[in-house]
């Protein structure tokens, strides 16, 4: 197990240069590579800014962080300078509380709020808006302009995000963020002067994966989040938890804010490591199946005539123990969207042998793949702070974009280490923007992308090779090869192939952080293979790889370092008669195996228990339903794609707005089954025993009680992690159609968060209870400065979560084998992924269903004699599927271009195109 804020820690302590700078006749140690502004921030100053931010560097454009700077302890005068434009060298004096300073930072407000409509009692922003906090910060409390504001039409930019340009001060952050960070281009800014105007050409969806950060940089009420607008509450009026988004497996953290009873919005929550300040619009915005009203929110047990009876806890527990004890055989279906604890739980009950992870065989011989790579000796298995930090980046077979979209904002921010390399060879420190950008001009780190389509990373790849799975795998076995003439060469390139091969090989060996990124989501091995032939021939030649490994699900690692059977093979014990009764734990049969192979093991069984929060077609199948929490209604731990344990905690207690509602956790359920089937008293009476009974049964996943504090942690000693905000409001309001006395708050026994705000709320809160962030002063998302122990840095009591995998494995050079199988002219089946779409809960989610494309195949023209948009007929898994036809030229001649999750679901590799 690794232990990353040591190392962490030594590696920023051996790169700072530290400086002294005299601030307000206090002497300070700051670190001499950052910029005063940040310098301040650091030390706990309060100086305000507006165009400033810590991942978009400085601009100088809004004039507000304005400090007094003297030449020695001797000058009286001084002169005022921008805090953001100015470095912090050693033996530096300022003043931030200077006169002069104060009230020209005083004025530069009220200037910039002469065109504001002053509309924070309905403005979406207030009470976490950065224009509120800094208005109080720099005392302007008085309007003098009497005039007429001028006024701009907004725009609708989709389902996300909302528009109101009235209430802009210009400080430039979104088209910064939008264009320059996330590689937007739909964006801009127009017009001059007063009339400067920040949107779109015309009114339209914003295309950006990453639209729905504008919320959360912009310092305003310009850009708001959409998704809130019928539901609105104020920040104060939020209930909020640590969570994990649910959304992918790069286990970005989150605060899911909570009112009457559901999930209204869901916030960055900083991670040093992960996502920083940043979130994809699936993890921000996919949220909205927890909250749909036709979930499973009472047990039950279908009776003989069919109809569906409701059951209490306890009636539920015995009907389930009395199905396992007469049945033949059980097994278990696990689930890579359930906790650590829920999946541990339903191995405990069925026993190892009888336990599944879900996946087919294929699927399951990738993970343990994807697991044996993790742990190659000498590899450096990537955070996202790692990945923007490489110098070169070859990309197998993954598009990131789709599959793990933070990760892809990430690579955006390697390619730019080049132009940080340039500037700092002329002395321009890396957090000057614009001077950084005019040095660097056009040049980019080398990225290259070996995919079968051109990607959203297309523009900043020094290469977008598009070439079918094996072409791939043959590309990059011939890399290793040039790395390294011990590994074994490739025959049979073409002049192309080998010229590509060249030129990655020599900008690996040219770099110093090279990064490999590949997945499971093309569902080839060769890839994985060949990536690991990769690894080994750069630690050959000394380098220190970095590697990132995508995988589907939120703990779909956890799930494989858990260990079980192939979903195949659970299908060859129903099919042999073995087992008659089978668990089902938040999975859909139709969805893993298909429409008619869940049929056929349906058929197979007497039982079908199916625990899930959502109401899938399995559950319409099953004997008995036993109604599961959400994520934001229980506490878990899932592992992410780098093998970091991250706990979540439960959001609200579901029974205190609606006491009719008997959901359970999913660990809570299985474990009582247990017992009560074996005639035992429960003994996981909260999630730390659950948590210590997984720990103590895998040694691979022993270290996840040191993932979060325990139950028992208290801030001092004495206090609790509070859940709302101080200034939470309306409890009694929310109830009064009920009664006018409010009900005492549910009492959280498990763990160390409160359900009210008594508690504490601050910056000592340790990382993995943060629920939200606040401090005095700072009720916008930029509090997170005073949670870290620099600013941008990591957190001040850690980043949360903690790595369970060690590089220790030994592997060696394989033999390619590449020989492409002989279909008679079938074509090869590639999956292609859409971030909202290929992921099952999207659809569940409202404002994400609105941006599903629809169900199509992509081909190559020469495919078929019809134009883009007509309907072919494919043959696949032996039954006939018609669906719209897309074509692209550059797409490989022989494959078929398969939309996961939005056709229908296929199995084999190989289809043929029947008829148009």
């Amino acid at each position: 197990m690794i232990d990353e804020r040591e190392s962490n820690n030594q590696d920023q302590g051996a790169i700072k240069a530290m400086a002294t700078v005299h601030i307000d006749g206090k002497s300070y140690e700051v670190n001499g590579a950052d910029n005063l502004l940040s310098a301040c921030l650091s030390l706990g100053l309060d100086v305000p800014y507006f165009c400033w931010h810590p991942a978009l560097g400085s601009v100088g454009s809004c004039r507000l962080c304005a400090v007094k700077q003297y030449t020695d302890e001797n000058d009286k005068r001084g002169r005022l300078v921008m805090s953001c434009m100015t470095p912090s060298s050693d033996k530096t004096y300022i003043s931030v509380d200077d006169a002069e300073a104060v009230a020209f930072r005083k004025s530069v407000i009220e200037w910039l709020m002469t065109n504001h409509p002053h509309d924070c009692p309905v403005c979406a922003e207030g009470g976490h808006c950065h224009l509120q906090d800094m208005t109080v910060m720099t005392g302007h409390s008085f309007r003098r302009y009497r005039f007429n504001k001028r006024t701009h039409a907004n725009q609708d930019l989709g389902p996300f995000v909302r528009h109101e340009m009235n209430r802009c001060i210009a400080c430039y952050r979104c088209v910064r963020y939008y264009k320059d960070y996330a590689g937007g281009t739909d964006l801009g800014v127009f017009g001059a002067h007063d009339s400067v105007y920040f949107g779109r050409r015309e009114d339209g969806i914003l295309e950006s994966e990453f639209s729905g950060n504008l919320t959360e940089v912009c310092p305003t009420g310009v850009f708001t989040d959409k998704s809130q607008g019928d539901h609105y509450a104020r920040k104060w009026d939020m209930q909020y938890a640590p969570s994990i988004c649910q959304g992918c497996a790069v286990g970005c953290n989150i605060s899911p804010g909570e009112r009457y009873g559901a999930i209204r919005r869901v916030e960055n929550r900083y991670h040093g490591e992960i996502n920083h300040y940043f979130l994809c619009d699936r993890g921000r915005f996919g949220y909205g199946y927890v909250n749909r009203d036709d979930r499973p929110y009472h047990s039950t047990l279908r009776d003989d005539s069919g109809v569906d009876q409701v059951l209490g806890v306890d009636a539920a527990l015995d009907a389930v123990a009395r199905l396992l004890q007469s049945a033949k055989g059980v097994a278990g279906l696990g689930s890579a969207r359930a906790s650590l604890e829920s999946n541990h739980a339903l191995k405990q009950l069925v026993g190892d042998d009888q336990f599944s992870l879900g996946w087919t065989e294929h699927q399951t011989q990738l993970m343990r793949s994807i697991l044996q790579l993790q742990q190659l000796k000498g590899v450096n298995v990537a955070s996202l702070r790692q990945i923007e930090s490489a110098d070169s980046v070859l990309v197998i077979g993954e598009d990131v974009t789709q599959t793990a979209p933070r990760v892809a904002l990430a690579i955006r921010q390697a390619a730019k280490t080049r132009a940080i390399r340039l500037a700092a060879e002329r002395k321009v420190p890396d957090w000057n923007a614009e001077p950084l950008k005019n040095i660097a001009q056009h040049e980019l780190s080398p990225v290259y992308i070996l995919d079968v389509i051109d990607t959203r990373l297309s523009d900043i790849a020094r290469q977008n090779v598009i070439a079918d799975p094996l072409e791939q795998a043959r590309i990059v076995y011939a890399v290793a090869h040039l790395v390294d003439a011990n590994a074994p060469a490739v025959n049979g390139l073409s002049t192309q192939q080998q010229e590509i091969a060249d030129k990655i090989a020599a900008d690996l060996m040219a770099s110093d952080t090279p990064l490999l990124v590949a997945g499971v989501s093309a569902g080839r091995m060769e890839l994985l293979d060949a990536t690991q032939q990769l690894l080994l021939a750069l630690l050959a030649c000394n380098k220190t790889p970095q590697l990132a490994l995508v995988v589907p699900e939120v703990n779909s690692m956890g799930l494989a370092m858990l260990g079980g059977h192939s979903g195949t093979e659970l299908v060859q014990w129903i099919k042999n008669g073995l087992i008659d009764t089978l668990i089902v734990l938040e999975q859909d049969l139709f969805g893993l195996f298909g429409d008619q192979q869940a049929e056929r093991m349906l058929h197979g069984l007497k039982n079908l228990i199916v625990l899930d929060h959502q109401r899938t077609q399995t559950m319409q199948k099953a004997n008995v339903v036993l109604a599961t929490a959400s994520f934001v209604e229980t506490d878990g731990t899932v592992v992410n794609m780098e093998g970091r344990a991250q706990r979540f905690y439960k959001v609200f207690e579901p029974s205190y707005h609606h006491p009719e509602r008997q959901i359970r956790e999913g660990w809570r359920w299985l474990h009582a089954v247990k017992q009560v089937r074996d005639h035992k008293v429960v003994e996981w009476l909260n999630i730390d025993a659950a948590v210590e009974s997984v720990a103590a049964s895998n040694p691979l996943l022993s270290g996840i009680v040191d993932a979060a504090p325990s139950g028992a942690f208290r801030v001092n000693g004495l206090m609790k992690v509070a859940r709302e905000p101080r200034r939470y409001s309306g409890r009694t309001a929310m109830r009064a159609h009920i009664s006018v006395h409010e009900p005492k708050q549910p009492q959280d026994q498990e763990t160390a968060l409160a359900f009210s705000m008594e508690g504490y709320v601050g910056p000592d809160e340790p990382g993995a209870l943060i629920p939200f962030a606040w401090a005095p002063g700072w009720n916008s998302p930029a509090a997170w400065n005073k949670f870290q122990d620099e600013v941008g840095g990591h957190l001040r009591s850690g980043d949360p979560g903690v790595r369970l995998l060690d590089n220790l494995l030994s592997l060696s050079y394989k033999q390619p084998v590449l020989n492409r199988e002989q279909h008679s002219g079938r074509k090869e089946v590639v999956y292609l992924h859409h971030i909202f779409g290929s992921d099952p809960m999207t659809a569940r989610s409202d404002v994400l269903a609105k941006r599903i494309p629809d169900a199509y195949v992509l081909l190559h023209p020469s495919a078929v004699q019809q134009n883009s948009g007509s309907e072919v007929v494919i043959c696949v898994d032996g039954q006939e599927i018609k669906l719209t036809a897309r074509y692209s030229e550059s797409f490989p001649v022989n494959c078929i271009g398969w939309p996961r999750g939005i056709a229908p679901e296929v199995q084999e590799r190989w289809a043929e195109i029947k008829g148009v």
